[in-house]
């Protein structure tokens, strides 16, 4: 109980900061009220429903933009066999999130629900979700990437399934590298080298994310692991490693002092404008660069890795779970359906995210999309964020080390230091 009740007040307290866990996709964030969000649940009439057992699924995925490839899967579902029948109801991620907590305390949750896999443990840890450990492992079907589903388990059990994923990658101009005589960088030292050649007239060699919130958090894990660090073990020398990495590029001016005050879509603006040469990203901004460089050459490759160390990646994107209290069976066979092989690739190629399974055929999928086929390649080496049910706190302590660091208030040892501290008093008792 008192577990639950951490979790519970954890998720409570850090519900603004968790908007960015998916890792900057296109799901809608606003405001709207629940109100005004019922609306846009499935019309269902008896004639549906007759002789079937309903289920409810909760999504966040916009019904004018993801949301309506998702409505499309759910109704395929729904004709595919005279058993169920699900209900979709859409909420704003924030509205959504609200709703698990109340629901926890009421009773009051749907049979199917979605969640950021960074924050899974949390509810999880609060009691949202039934453990499915069994059924997964019954169904023979186990093929996720490893950092796909570690994002799903809490406390050795399984507690849902990954839905659509994205991870981070390095873009780059290829005009100015070909420019500058640059090669498209692999190690730090490579980077470095880089960014040298490409900081000039007005232009950084890279852009970041290192904003005081979640994706601050995301943006700096690919560092943090590729040089052996651990969120578990701040203060190691690994860990220190990547934040004084970091900030040397800050310190020579490679990267601008104001990545502190940059989102995600900050660096893509950036890099759009010829201001960047280069920015560490997600494949949702394919979508914002059409609209903001229509005619601009750019390509993806892997984040660069520490010059010991191996590539890494953070994962971001969606999980899908069945909720306390679910009729299980039913709710298994939507989940299941909908995160088989076939449908994963489908409905992920639709919504703009990257397929979670170790078995769709990428190269097929992405014969004509070289830039989303390279971060098909990167998903292996993507890793979750924690999983720990003190994701939000954890993650606070990071991006607020990063920020002491960066804005030069803190050294590298005193505020990892004193971040590795905060963790270490966190537990999950």
């Amino acid at each position: 109980m008192k577990r639950k009740l951490v979790a519970i007040m954890a998720v409570m307290s850090m519900a603004a900061g968790l908007l960015a866990g998916c890792g900057g996709t296109s799901a809608d964030t606003s405001s709207e009220s629940s109100s005004e969000t019922t609306e846009e649940s499935t019309e269902t009439s008896s004639a549906d429903t007759e002789g079937k057992t309903v289920i409810s699924f909760w999504h966040y995925m916009s019904t004018d933009k993801e949301g309506k490839f998702v409505q499309e899967a759910v109704d395929e579902f729904n004709e595919s066999q005279d058993e169920i029948y699900v209900e979709t109801q859409y909420l704003p991620r924030e509205e959504l999130m609200k709703q698990y907590t109340i629901g926890v305390v009421s009773g009051e949750l749907p049979d199917v629900g979605m969640v950021d896999n960074p924050d899974h443990n949390s509810y999880a840890a609060m009691g949202v979700f039934e453990d499915i450990t069994d059924l997964y492992e019954e169904s023979g079907d186990t093929n996720f990437l490893e950092g796909s589903i570690a994002s799903c388990y809490y406390d050795g059990k399984l507690y849902g399934l990954p839905w659509g994923n994205n991870c981070l990658g390095l873009f780059y101009n290829e005009q100015l590298l070909q420019e500058a005589g640059v090669e498209v960088p692999t190690t730090w030292s490579e980077l470095e080298a880089a960014c040298e050649k490409l900081t000039k007239d007005g232009t950084y060699g890279l852009a970041i994310s290192a904003i005081n919130n979640e994706e601050g958090t995301f943006q700096f894990m690919p560092w943090l692991l590729s040089a052996g660090g651990s969120v578990d073990d701040l203060s190691s020398d690994a860990s220190k490693e990547a934040m004084t990495y970091l900030k040397g590029l800050i310190d020579k001016g490679y990267v601008s002092s104001e990545c502190v005050n940059w989102t995600q879509a900050d660096a893509e603006k950036q890099f759009a404008s010829g201001k960047a040469a280069m920015m560490i990203n997600g494949p949702w901004q394919f979508s914002g660069l059409e609209e903001d460089a229509p005619d601009l050459t750019y390509s993806v490759a892997q984040v660069p890795k520490a010059d010991n160390g191996d590539y890494a990646s953070c994962l971001g994107g969606e999980n899908i779970g069945i909720c306390t209290g679910a009729n299980k069976e039913a709710a298994w066979k939507f989940v299941s359906w909908i995160t088989s092989k076939e449908k994963s690739a489908e409905i992920c190629k639709s919504i703009g995210r990257l397929s979670p399974r170790s078995d769709v055929d990428t190269e097929s999928l992405y014969a004509d999309e070289p830039n989303w086929k390279v971060f098909a390649e990167i998903m292996p080496n993507a890793q979750s964020r924690g999983p720990s049910p003190s994701w939000p706190e954890l993650s606070a302590a990071i991006y607020t080390a990063q920020q002491e660091v960066f804005t030069g208030a803190k050294d590298v040892d005193t505020a990892m230091d004193e971040a590795a501290a905060t963790v270490a008093g966190l537990g999950n008792e």
